[in-house]
């Protein structure tokens, strides 16, 4: 049972590490918290709550959280701090012991979070003396609770979570250990989920998971099906699609979002590698005729879809001759943007067995060739429109910053200041594309 009195008239901070599945529970835990009166601090606020979830795809990852924590702490001398996330699953006791961090909540308990909070407040005591409640962190194969999440946040777009967990254990990869396997809820609850958002005055939902592709593993359902139930929900404008693992998108899946009603022409479909050496190393389950035909697929249905690829360099096993390999599979791809990660030794990890290791300045370097070649792609894929017309659906400017928004296919397009106005955020708005802004990372847009 929860106690609604503890949390009335309490502040509560947060910080999010990592993906947009972290960002969205988060935001789905401020809300929850809100709604039994607990108020987001101001900044230089100190808060009595302070929600921390973590990441941990990287060792950066891991320091960086570490320093959040402590950081946190510092702030809000006194606040009950509550740790969570993938950092906080592979490292409970490491977490359980920084100085002020009174609870860890693994990927099972986190479903909970508002209980052991209630839970926590209750017991204080009335002088306010802190509590500390490290809570014992579930093993992978015990990780079966799954948390709705669909939240905005300060944002315009809706972040819906669609699926939770991996079952593919790569080998350089530690995010089926911190999430456990995959699991999901029911198309019906997520249509709702989507409804709700619409009644909120949500226009656009980005569809989020861990391996979302393999949605279905809980529910007997079909991802297909899931988009077909999404695309029928009235009020919705644009759904976007976060990632899609090349072998999950099917044929039939780009053939369907070629028409869709409100399914973008937007993908990002992780590579990893350009080598099929290096693919097998990694015990990715598709090799580069199958991505190449994805993508020629998508090109061909949708020719000016944008496509984001997610790249890893310099894992265990990659040569130089395989790096060369992997830059020439991507030169030759119609894809318009690369997500570049230098990769990084994850403890645990199959990796760790293959002998040939990449030094981190070769790391560097190869990374830098494929961010100079995702530059001259985008800015390619950009310059191709100038002159259009396209909707843009625009989000509030943030301070010092212009006025944005993005096309259908993802074109970031900013306004001039003598052309925003505060009654755009979230409005879908016809503009002229017109050039290139001032640092070339958007298109600058006049309303038709």
């Amino acid at each position: 049972m929860i106690d609604s009195s503890v949390f009335q008239d309490k502040t509560a901070a947060y910080y999010t590490l990592g993906c947009k599945l972290n960002f969205s529970e988060t935001s789905t835990f401020g809300r929850m918290l809100s709604e039994l009166g607990v108020r987001t601090a101001a900044k230089g606020e100190q808060a009595d709550i302070c929600l921390v979830n973590t990441c941990s795809v990287t060792e950066v990852a891991d320091h960086k959280c570490r320093q959040i924590i402590h950081r946190m702490v510092r702030e809000h001398p006194g606040a009950f701090v509550v740790v969570t996330g993938c950092y906080a699953q592979l490292e409970s006791e490491k977490v359980s012991k920084i100085e002020g961090v009174d609870l860890v909540l693994g990927s099972n308990e986190k479903a909970d979070l508002v209980q052991y909070l209630s839970d926590a407040w209750s017991r204080r005591g009335t002088d306010g003396d802190s509590l500390h409640e490290h809570h014992a962190v579930a093993t992978t194969r015990d990780i079966t609770t799954f948390a709705p999440s669909c939240s905005r946040g300060n944002r315009t777009r809706y972040f819906l979570k669609v699926q939770d967990g991996c079952n593919y254990f790569c080998t350089y990869c530690t995010i089926p250990f911190a999430r456990g396997f995959s699991r999901n809820p029911s198309i019906a609850s997520l249509v709702s989920q989507a409804e709700q958002a619409v009644a909120e005055g949500g226009k656009e939902i980005v569809l989020t998971g861990v391996n979302i592709g393999d949605f279905g593993q809980t529910t007997g359902e079909a991802f297909l099906d899931l988009v077909k139930a999404l695309d029928g929900v009235e009020g919705v404008k644009r759904y976007r699609i976060s990632s899609l693992e090349p072998n999950l998108l099917t044929d039939d899946l780009i053939e369907y979002c070629a028409h869709s009603r409100a399914f973008m022409p937007h993908f990002h479909i992780p590579l990893q590698s350009g080598s099929d050496a290096v693919l097998k190393l990694m015990h990715r389950r598709y090799d580069k005729a199958l991505f190449a035909h994805k993508i020629e697929l998508i090109k061909r249905r949708m020719p000016d879809a944008f496509i984001g690829v997610d790249v890893m360099v310099g894992t265990r096993g990659e040569t130089p001759e395989y790096f060369e390999e992997c830059y020439d599979f991507l030169h030759s791809l119609d894809v318009t943007q690369l997500h570049v990660f230098p990769y990084s030794e994850r403890p645990g990890t199959a990796a760790l067995n293959i002998p040939y290791i990449v030094s981190e300045q070769d790391k560097k370097l190869r990374s830098k060739r494929l961010l100079d070649l995702s530059d001259v792609k985008t800015h390619d894929f950009y310059e191709r429109h100038i002159g259009q017309q396209a909707e843009v659906l625009f989000e509030k400017a943030t301070r010092g910053r212009a006025m944005h928004g993005f096309t259908r296919n993802y074109i970031r397009v900013e306004l001039s200041p003598r052309d925003a106005r505060e009654d755009y955020d979230n409005q879908l708005l016809t503009v002229r594309l017109t050039g290139f802004n001032h640092d070339g990372s958007a298109l600058k847009g006049e309303i038709v």
